[in-house]
């Protein structure tokens, strides 16, 4: 079957990072279970195809209750061995709502590690502890989950190399089948935005990439974007529709789908949601149409973050591309510093668009 994913965004948290510009609240948990129904409703009225995958993300989904949670996931129709992803910070899970979870059909975790030094998680904002990590997975592989990823952010204040390596080599002690890992970013009007003096330094970010790359690969988990590593057999699936340009749908506040280059987005705060959608109405905040030139730009902007690249006659000859890519076996891939420099790749493929489109 065609493959075809669906987004549920949950909004609600317990506590904003510092970095954090999601669309999620703090004071709006009272919301959920209303907001659960109407994430079920906004599914059943206007039903898409199967699903292939189904990723539940946020904000916190682990903060809903699990029946709540798996009530959103059975309004979804599904293929036969769809994967189910839900976020999770370690701090909100429980055996209890890991079995619920379990036993409705979820079978793949992304814990929101980011680092398991506890001073560089004070400087991120975040509330969990290296403990609360260790036992969150433990309590996952007792509930059956054989596919689990941690979520790792390097370049926080405070972090020296040492900080890092230890992380990452914490995070393989738990032996996850996936790793992602991102570098720090600074978002407009988020605390860290403020405080100059905790923004993160490109160098050191482009070291500490690096260096993961080294380890993660070292430990059996294989590159295949720029910021996933994966055991075989344990990518994610829903984001590589996402990177090969496939459609999905978003369901809930601030959602975003795709469905044959027609984008288009929900109203982005939760009150708003449950208004329309209490009144029956449409909870489409806006629309746009990517012509065939801009989603051809973009297949080959999206697919040179991948270890598959491109077809190599699709990448035109420039020496500022020729600094960053391998070709062999008529394809294109960016090498370890291509990758490092991908926004600039993206750039450089933006201002060769006509050679790019000819």
């Amino acid at each position: 079957m065609t493959a075809f994913g669906v987004y549920v965004h949950v909004p609600f948290c317990t506590h904003r990072c510092d970095y954090c510009a999601f669309a999620t609240w703090t004071d709006r948990l009272h919301l959920m279970e209303e907001y659960a129904r109407s994430c079920r409703r906004e599914i059943l009225v206007d039903p898409s195809p199967p699903a292939s995958s189904v990723f539940f993300g946020g904000g916190t989904p682990s903060l809903l209750p699990g029946a709540a949670l798996v009530s959103i996931l059975d309004a979804v129709e599904r293929q036969p061995g769809a994967e189910i992803t839900v976020e999770c910070n370690p701090e909100t899970v429980s055996p209890e709502l890991l079995a619920q979870y379990r036993a409705g059909g979820v079978n793949r975790l992304s814990f929101g590690v980011q680092s398991l030094t506890p001073h560089v998680l004070a400087a991120l904002g975040r509330r969990h502890d290296p403990a609360t990590v260790a036992r969150a997975v433990a309590w996952a592989r007792d509930a059956g989950f054989q596919s689990i990823n941690l979520d790792l952010i390097f370049g926080g204040a405070g972090e020296t190399e040492a900080d890092w390596a230890g992380t990452v080599a914490g995070a393989l002690a738990l032996r996850p089948d996936h790793v992602s890992a991102y570098a720090l970013t600074v978002e407009p009007g988020t605390p860290l935005a403020r405080d100059r003096d905790r923004w993160p330094d490109d160098d050191d970010q482009a070291e500490k990439y690096l260096m993961a790359d080294e380890l993660l690969s070292a430990a059996g988990l294989e590159w295949y974007e720029i910021s996933n590593w994966a055991r075989p057999g344990h990518e994610c699936r829903h984001n590589q529709l996402y990177w090969t340009q496939g459609d999905y749908r978003g369901i809930g506040c601030a959602a975003h789908s795709h469905r044959s280059g027609r984008r288009w987005w929900n109203v982005r705060t939760p009150e708003r949601y449950l208004d329309l959608m209490g009144a029956g109405a449409s909870p489409v905040a806006g629309e746009e149409i990517v012509d065939a030139g801009q989603r051809e730009l973009e297949r080959l902007q999206l697919a040179l973050r991948t270890s598959a690249g491109v077809d190599d006659d699709a990448l035109p000859r420039d020496d500022v591309l020729e600094a960053l890519v391998t070709r062999a076996g008529g394809r294109a891939v960016l090498t370890p510093r291509g990758r490092l420099l991908a926004n600039e790749v993206a750039h450089r493929l933006r201002v060769l668009a006509p050679r790019v489109l000819r």
